[in-house]
């Protein structure tokens, strides 16, 4: 097991970890679109989720690997009616059609509009 830390990500803001990799397989935690150079969030679910998606690439590309092995995803949206927007900007980033799972939440951390976590093989 290989504990995955980039400073290209932004740091975890509890007790885990930014991601794993395990026998080949890299697991993400759930990145929020918080920008790892000044801590800001962006406005606006478009600019969120572009942002939550470079804190998975970097954090794929720390371990190896890229948007382009990622073979499953779940996202997380504060308001489902983001959904088509959140799409739009999200297969720009996954073009490989991971399989997924979106779901609605009641609140995000930071107050964020979206999360993605992905599997990926190395």
């Amino acid at each position: 097991m290989i504990v995955l830390n980039t400073e290209k990500a932004p740091g975890a803001i509890g007790p885990y970890s930014q991601g794993f990799e395990v026998n080949g397989i890299i697991y993400t935690s759930g990145q929020i679109p918080v920008n790892p150079a000044d801590g800001e969030v962006p406005e606006g679910i478009a600019a969120q989720t572009e942002q939550s998606c470079k804190n998975v690439s970097a954090i794929l590309e720390s371990a190896g690997s890229g948007m382009d092995k990622v073979f499953k995803t779940t996202c997380f949206l504060a308001d489902m009616g983001d959904f088509a927007e959140f799409n739009e900007v999200y297969a720009k980033y996954f073009t490989s059609r991971p399989a997924r799972s979106c779901v609605a939440v009641k609140t995000l951390p930071k107050g964020v509009l979206c999360e993605i976590e992905a599997i990926a093989v190395k």
